[in-house]
């Protein structure tokens, strides 16, 4: 009887108040690392005590534990594909490292480098280091160093170059397949990872030429007379004393721009790779040991020449590398998944999305909510998997596709995180390149001015992926394309609302 009689617990959505406790903890966690003793600056245990708070948060608004946890798990649960990736992606830098390939495309291409080229070319090439490795921190860490040093010999202001090389760097992380953030946003907008990268093509495509023109144009009036070309021929002789290069050893690069073209599954992908870069370090490196490839593909290189730069710049790589990065995602996606489930995220935006009733209002709505994640929550990884499932319905109601999401959730959580020195990214980055985020980030050309591209554009009606594989170019014309994937419901219903849109004639049409 006594069953009978007990209520079900009431569930209600938190006040504002409530709603920001988990927020404040973990910005004010993450602050105290980053401006009091410095003793720990990571984001995982703010991260972590931030979950608790969220889950408190729940309970006292009638969740019960196991239904915190089971949004958390939902959440993970949808990323796990990616975490998937980046267990291997270590893998892959290693190989691509002992293969030669990383070292051959850092020698071949610092013979590119004049004084009048140096950031147009830097910022290709760091990109190409960064598409090549799938992280933009592994890219400023290694070539950008490099470029920093050239750069100061050239008596190039230090903001701009790292304002260059932040670019750069970001362009190569948004277009390869091993970026954690780029399978990340994939996996929480539940679109294909080659659809999400052929979407940021088009927006960072646009500004990544737009920056070239503007790193030319500075390069142009640049006073070369301070030149100092032993920083680059040093790194060349050491890499060249180290591996047995090869033009042939790029290969492997046009092997992963073949997997991107014909949309191979990411773990695929990389598992072709990952063997190309095996196979080449046996065939032009020697490496004959088993055991010898396998303890590399597990921990990593060790490079050892007596050049500095070059020894931090290849020592590296490997699955043991990733876990770091892994637990972090893992910690940030439990963190999103928290406060969804508790309604957190429903009360601070809830009332803005039911206000969005056009695609502009809706991708400048999802790139300032990623803005506001990565200023009060500290890292990108909160900036891109936060506001996904805030909007991924909205998106679905106004017939677009899903790597329209994942794009724009790249466009500013990705590429704004590093403007500000409290974020793992800012800090990060500023750490590396000596250089306060707030000084070079006005140099930073692509990251910023990605996000503005994006927002204008979609308020124009130009640049926008739908639901049924159409697409509206820059220039307003509407064609058919592949259908990103999307969960088979979710794109049923996301094209017949874009069919009912069209009918009532607030969807452009296809062309022929």
């Amino acid at each position: 009887m006594a069953n009978k009689e007990k209520k079900e617990r009431q569930v209600r959505l938190p006040n504002v108040f409530e709603a920001l406790i988990p927020i404040v903890v973990m910005m004010g966690l993450m602050l105290y690392g980053f401006i009091g003793d410095g003793a720990y600056v990571d984001a995982h245990m703010p991260l972590l005590i931030s979950i608790v708070v969220a889950c408190i948060i729940g309970c006292l608004c009638g969740h019960s534990f196991s239904d915190m946890l089971a949004g958390m798990l939902d959440r993970l649960n949808a990323t796990m594909e990616a975490i998937l990736i980046l267990c291997t992606v270590g893998i892959l830098v290693a190989s691509f490292i002992m293969s030669g390939t990383i070292p051959a495309l850092i020698y071949y291409g610092l013979d590119l480098l004049t004084p009048k080229l140096f950031l147009p070319i830097g910022c290709i090439m760091v990109a190409l280091v960064g598409l090549a490795c799938g992280s933009s921190w592994t890219a400023t860490a290694t070539i950008g160093i490099a470029f920093l040093g050239i750069g100061a010999g050239l008596g190039i202001n230090p903001a701009i170059t790292a304002g260059m090389i932040i670019s750069g760097a970001y362009v190569g992380d948004k277009f390869s397949p091993l970026s954690d953030t780029t399978n990340l946003a994939a996996a929480v907008s539940e679109t294909g990872l080659f659809d999400h990268v052929t979407a940021m093509v088009s927006t960072t495509g646009p500004t990544f030429i737009i920056a070239l023109i503007l790193y030319t144009i500075l390069g142009i009036n640049i006073d070369t007379s301070k030149f100092d070309a032993s920083v680059a021929t040093d790194l060349q002789a050491a890499l060249a004393d180290g591996f047995n290069l090869s033009p042939l050893l790029l290969l492997p690069i046009v092997v992963i721009i073949i997997v991107c073209i014909m949309k191979v599954p990411g773990l695929v992908g990389i598992t072709i790779s990952v063997a190309c870069g095996v196979l080449f370090a046996v065939v032009f490196q020697g490496i004959g040991s088993i055991g010898e490839l396998l303890d590399i593909l597990h921990y990593g290189t060790v490079f050892e020449s007596g050049n500095e730069l070059a020894d931090n710049l290849l020592s590296r790589g490997g699955m043991d590398h990733q876990m770091w990065t892994i637990n972090l995602v893992l910690l940030a996606v439990a963190y999103g998944g928290a406060l969804e489930r508790c309604g957190c995220i429903e009360t601070l935006f809830g009332g803005l999305k039911h206000k969005l009733h056009s695609v502009g209002s809706l991708i400048l709505a999802t790139l300032l909510t990623s803005l506001f994640c990565d200023a009060t929550m500290c890292d990108q990884f909160l900036g891109i998997g936060v506001p996904a499932p805030l909007y991924v319905d909205k998106y679905d109601e106004m017939g677009l596709s899903r790597n329209m999401l994942s794009r724009t959730l790249e466009d500013c959580g990705t590429l704004w995180a590093v403007m500000f020195p409290w974020t793992g990214c800012g800090a990060y980055q500023m750490g590396v390149l000596g250089i306060h985020p707030f000084v070079y980030f006005p140099f930073a050309f692509v990251n910023l001015l990605n996000p503005i591209l994006a927002a204008i554009t979609a308020f124009l009606g130009r640049n926008i992926f739908w639901a049924d594989g159409a697409y509206t170019n820059l220039l307003g014309k509407t064609v058919m394309r592949k259908a990103a994937a999307a969960p088979a419901d979710k794109h049923e219903l996301a094209v017949k609302n874009l069919n009912a849109l069209r009918e009532a004639g607030k969807a452009p049409k296809v062309q022929a």
